[in-house]
This record gives structure tokens, sequence and C-alpha cells, in this order.
């Protein structure tokens, strides 16, 4: 059986309703993405410039080999700057532990060690299983009010956003990268996210696993006086 071409609109009048039809459906797919580039413009900072802040937020970002991704490292090695110059106290680190043999926290907190920050000083949050659910649980779990957010530059606006919305004032330090196949992937990547963040902002779902109250970031900040 053959399958019938769709057949393009035959008038003038037709073909233009088409056209603004496909043309608006573009504009309504970017406002996210033009959403999250407004509300977030003059919240970004580099590690140079990074105002002091009590906590530090580094999201997930995927394992290699049992440790950090190339781009997990680079966010972390940003955060263990931070941490050196003063510029932080506590690092929260989120990230993905759904099952036994995937612990993104602990190789976070591996990592952030071997590079200078003292193990009282990382807190791990476990259930980090997407950018709303850290952000959530930053706030609700982790008592955090204000913090910087580590990240890469294609996913720090969604982070500073989402973040804001969950309560935490915050701001972010896109780390740079090479742009190579991840990063087109990761950017490209955005576009969607963006989708899925605006309707995070607007519903405020609960994450997909909340728990009690943990004070590991007012203990970690209360040992670093």
């Amino acid at each position: 059986m053959r399958l019938r071409r769709p057949r393009l609109p035959r008038t003038r009048a037709g073909r233009r309703r088409l056209v603004q039809g496909v043309m608006a459906a573009c504009v309504l797919g970017l406002l996210p993405s033009t959403w999250l580039h407004v509300s977030t413009a003059d919240q970004l900072r580099t590690t140079a410039d990074a105002p002091r802040t009590d906590v530090a937020v580094v999201f997930g970002a995927g394992l290699w080999r049992g440790g950090p991704s190339p781009y997990l490292a680079r966010r972390l090695d940003a955060a263990a700057e931070l941490y050196r110059d003063g510029r932080v106290k506590v690092v929260l680190v989120t990230g993905d532990n759904s099952r036994e043999d995937y612990d993104e926290p602990d190789a976070m907190r591996t990592y952030l060690t071997r590079h200078g920050v003292p193990d009282a000083r990382i807190v791990s949050d476990y259930a980090g299983f997407d950018t709303w659910d850290s952000c959530v649980r930053a706030k609700k779990i982790f008592g955090v009010d204000r913090a910087v957010l580590i990240s890469q530059g294609f996913h720090i606006r969604r982070a500073v956003a989402l973040c804001r919305e969950a309560g935490v004032a915050s701001y972010g330090i896109g780390v740079s990268d090479e742009h190579d196949v991840t990063w087109y992937y990761g950017g490209t990547r955005e576009i969607f996210a963006a989708g899925k963040a605006a309707l995070d902002a607007l519903f405020e779902p609960d994450p997909r696993f909340l728990g009690p109250r943990e004070p590991g970031v007012a203990r970690a900040l209360a040992s670093a006086g």
C-alpha cells in the first residue's frame, strides 16, 4: 500500500495560512528559551568575579569509567577554585544515585577532596535526578536560601531560573568547554529542555523523591564558622 504525500494548499490564501501556522509554531517553541535568557540576563558570573556566597551547588553531568565525565570535572574544578579562594564555604553536589552501580554524588565528592575541598565541607544530594528536582531539594530538604550554581554555559540559565522559582536566590557560573559533539548536543537539547523548565516553573511539581529535611548544609556551615 502506497502512502500518499500530504498535499500543500492549492490557493494562495491557504499557503499563507500554512506559512503563518509554521511561523507561529516556531515562535511558541522558542518562547521558553527566550524566557530563560531574559530572566537570567543579570545573574551570570565567572569564578573571577563571583561574590562571596555560603553555598555552591554543582549539578551532575554523568560519569565516565566510574569518575566524573570531563564536563562534570570542569564544573567541579570551578567549585574547588571558589572554595580555595574563600568565595564559598560549602559545596552541595547533586546528582543521580538511582541505582547501586551509578553514584554521581560520591564520585563528585571524591573528586573535590582530591582538589582541596575538605570532606566536611561537601554535602551530597543523592536524588538530584534533574535540574528542577535538585533546585527544589536544595531549598526544601537542605535549607539553602542562596547559592552560586555551577554548570556548563548551555545549562546554567535554566538552572538559575528554576532555582529562583524554587525559592533559592542564586546566580550562575557557566564553565567554558571546547565546542565538541557533546557541547553541540547539549546546546540543542536545551532548546527542548527549556519547554520542560517553563512547565516546571508554572506547575511546580513535586520532585521524584523528596523525603525528610537533612541538616548537612547547616552542619557544614557551622563547622566552617
